[in-house]
C-alpha cells in the first residue's frame, strides 16, 4: 500500500520508493529509504501526511506519499 493510504498512529516499513530522480533525490536525503521505519502522526485527506522517521518529523504531500509504498508493522 502507499504511505498515503495508512491510517494514523500506525507504523509501517517503506518497501519501495517509485519517482523521477529528483523525487528519489529529495526522499532520501531527508533519510527515507527502503526498509526505513516511519510511523504515521496525521494523515487528514486535504492535508500533507506528518510522519516520524529516525528522530525527526517529516511533512510530505499527498502526491509524494503515493511514490512510496510501505509495508504494516503489526504490534
Amino acid at each position: 500500500m502507499s504511505l498515503s493510504e495508512m491510517k494514523e498512529n500506525k507504523e509501517a516499513v517503506i518497501t519501495e520508493i517509485q519517482g523521477d530522480t529528483r523525487f528519489l533525490s529529495r526522499i532520501t536525503s531527508i533519510g527515507l529509504t527502503p526498509g526505513c521505519r516511519v510511523s504515521v502522526v496525521k494523515n487528514d485527506k486535504a492535508r500533507p501526511v506528518l510522519v516520524y522517521s529516525r528522530d525527526t518529523m517529516i511533512a510530505l504531500n499527498r502526491n509524494e506519499c503515493s511514490g512510496i509504498q510501505v509495508e504494516e508493522v503489526m504490534a
